[in-house]
């Protein structure tokens, strides 16, 4: 296995990151909260990759995996900072960008922020404004008063150990909505969602894809995939979403 290799970023946090070299756009894939690029999805990727000839890039947002810093103390904004400065910092070119879950909602993100050097887009499960639409939607009253007076509330989750949401990320979310303004989306995409998916509902899928604007999107609802989408034929599904945004251009 290669060595992990680390990036300082201009704010001061070390993020690690595994680079091939290759030809054409580089793949980048963008994880989950709390998700590392040791999960199958981005391993999966980055072998098919190599075996095309086709760079690529995963790394660790601040407080996951082997990068520095805790949980805790990120936001939304905190990871955005992070992909931009690794692929600005590890990139050139062109790039196909793959985001799961909250790495979907970093993934829009990136079209604002570099809408020229994406060619394609494929998400997994996108889970865009999960921070409001998710989280602060279904607190209680109880829980909304325990996060001004304790700063944050522990909900429980169906893939790991329960999830820590602080006041700083909520706030911080707020700041960085996109299913409330208009989603510009220039290139080909395909987002893919599991109708067994417990963490980002089908719902959300299409309101995304109803939301945004471009000149190629198509949603894929795949029957009894769940959240992981990391089974055999879900990986499959995700490199033909590869290629189909590559042919599209």
């Amino acid at each position: 296995m290669a060595a992990t290799n680390f990036l300082e970023t201009a704010q001061g946090r070390r993020l690690a990151y595994h680079k091939s070299e290759g030809t054409g756009p580089t793949i980048v894939f963008l994880g989950g909260l709390k998700s590392d690029m040791e999960g199958t999805k981005a391993v999966h990727l980055e072998a098919w990759a190599k075996g095309r000839g086709h760079s690529f890039l995963r790394f660790d947002y601040s407080g996951h995996g082997e990068s520095g810093g805790t949980f805790e103390e990120g936001c939304i904004g905190d990871w955005h900072e992070d992909t931009l400065a690794a692929i600005t910092e590890l990139t050139d070119g062109p790039l196909i960008v793959v985001g799961s879950s909250m790495g979907g909602w970093q993934a829009l993100l990136l079209a604002k922020a570099l809408p020229d050097r994406i060619q394609g887009m494929v998400t997994i499960a996108a889970a865009p404004d999960f921070t409001e639409d998710g989280y602060w939607a279904s607190f209680s009253e109880n829980q909304k008063q325990a996060l001004e007076s304790v700063g944050h509330v522990e909900l429980p989750s169906d893939y790991m150990e329960p999830y820590i949401v602080t006041k700083r990320m909520i706030e911080d979310g707020r700041q960085h909505l996109v299913l409330r303004k208009p989603l510009h989306l220039p290139f080909p995409v395909r987002f893919l969602q599991g109708t067994e998916d417990t963490a980002v509902s089908t719902g959300t899928a299409v309101r995304l894809i109803e939301h945004a604007f471009g000149p190629d999107m198509r949603l894929s609802l795949i029957k009894h995939a769940d959240h992981r989408f990391s089974d055999g034929p879900c990986l499959g599904l995700i490199e033909q979403a590869v290629l189909d945004v590559m042919a599209a251009q």
